[in-house]
């Protein structure tokens, strides 16, 4: 009994400590800049002003919606070349099919920093500057991704194929009508981690774009904080709530499907 309550303690205290920066965020939002160069963890009169002036200030609902977009993009483009590369590794037979698995596994050993030059060009030369797909393409094909879901199919029993080829059923419908079906935890698991790992994603935009009509919020939050961060930090704060939001909303619903996927394909690999 006493060791659930010292380990109890320890979690609540991990979690405090871990959402310590988003609670006080949360309460800086609300605060006059007089509150915070005073040092108060709350504020002495709750305010929307500073939401209202982000508004203002930069087209924030603008960039939300861009980076919305462009992380939907990229979770459904994820979805399709990864599922469909991880049924090729399991389900179509070939030559060299682990050796091409694991070669294409290693190239996550390889830096994102290392190939952004590549990228870049290949986007500048195919025209995709201050584009949508200049935004997503580069990251439909996830390494991970494809080692996630090829463990999941593995567990998925032979019989079953077999028993499709005796009924005429082709390849890709056997994907349509039973992998994708028996693999829902998985596909979560990758679209919560794609669309989350995507809205963060700062760097990349910067280069690609240089308009704000696709910029994503990444963008738009240092722009504020250029523009007012040295005296309206509680502007900063609103505009940091309000990128966070849709994030954790999406985290604390997709947390399960996280956690199931994550574990689906450590059975067999």
């Amino acid at each position: 009994m006493k060791k659930k309550i010292l380990i109890s303690v320890l979690l609540i205290i991990s979690a405090l400590l871990i959402f310590a920066p988003i609670l006080y965020a949360i309460s800086a939002s609300f605060m006059s800049p007089k509150d915070i160069y005073a040092g108060k963890i709350f504020p002495s009169q709750f305010n929307f002003d500073a939401y209202k002036e982000v508004m203002d200030s930069i087209p924030l609902l603008h960039f939300l919606w861009v980076s919305f977009l462009m992380s939907f993009f990229v979770m459904v483009g994820q979805l399709v070349v990864c599922s469909l590369s991880a049924y090729a590794f399991v389900f179509i037979p070939f030559k060299g099919r682990n050796l091409i698995f694991f070669l294409f596994l290693s190239t996550m050993l390889i830096p994102w920093e290392a190939t952004i030059i590549p990228n870049f060009l290949t986007i500048l030369h195919l025209n995709w500057v201050n584009t949508y797909q200049g935004l997503t393409f580069p990251f439909f094909a996830l390494p991970f991704g494809i080692f996630l879901l090829r463990q999941h199919f593995l567990t998925l029993p032979k019989e079953l194929w077999e028993s499709a080829q005796v009924d005429g059923c082709s390849r890709l419908k056997f994907f349509f009508k039973f992998v994708l079906p028996l693999s829902k935890s998985s596909l979560s698991a990758l679209a919560v981690y794609g669309f989350l790992t995507t809205w963060n994603k700062y760097l990349w935009p910067l280069l690609v774009t240089n308009d704000n009509s696709v910029r994503p919020v990444q963008i738009g939050l240092k722009m504020l904080i250029a523009q007012e961060g040295s005296s309206q930090w509680n502007m900063v704060m609103a505009a940091v709530v309000m990128t966070l939001l849709p994030t954790l909303l999406l985290l604390f619903i997709g947390i399960k499907y996280i956690r199931e996927g994550l574990t689906a394909g450590a059975v067999k690999g």
